[in-house]
């Protein structure tokens, strides 16, 4: 289990599947260094499907890291590569401008919330 402090909470992951081929990823908590290979586990095994279509509700995560922004990266990648997606739901204010200073908005997809990301 992730160490915590007083400024964070253990990352939580649940998946939620939808047909068709679509699952829904919620994130709550910190994305860090710590949290980041559990996420990547939960993550490479839905994009490692044919087309796979992934939706990552980020609208519970408090903190999000360079490993977590990695992790979201790579498995975007890695599910175009297979035909797919990865859309991310609800960024913090946040969020939306780390990964608009490291170029990622017109990379990735981002949505205001899950029903917006699960339509095509």
């Amino acid at each position: 289990m992730p160490t915590t402090d007083e400024s964070d909470t253990p990352m939580q992951v649940s998946v939620a599947h939808h047909p068709p081929n679509t699952a829904v990823l919620t994130l709550r908590g910190s994305l860090d260094i710590d949290t980041a290979p559990a996420l990547k586990a939960n993550l490479s095994r839905l994009v490692e499907r044919p087309s796979p279509h992934v939706v990552v509700d980020l609208a519970g995560l408090d903190f999000c890291d360079s490993m977590g922004v990695g992790v979201l990266v790579t498995a975007h990648g890695r599910a175009m590569e297979r035909g797919g997606w990865v859309r991310l739901a609800a960024p913090s204010g946040f969020l939306r401008r780390l990964l608009d200073t490291l170029g990622l908005t017109d990379f990735l997809s981002l949505h205001t919330d899950v029903e917006t990301a699960l339509k095509d």
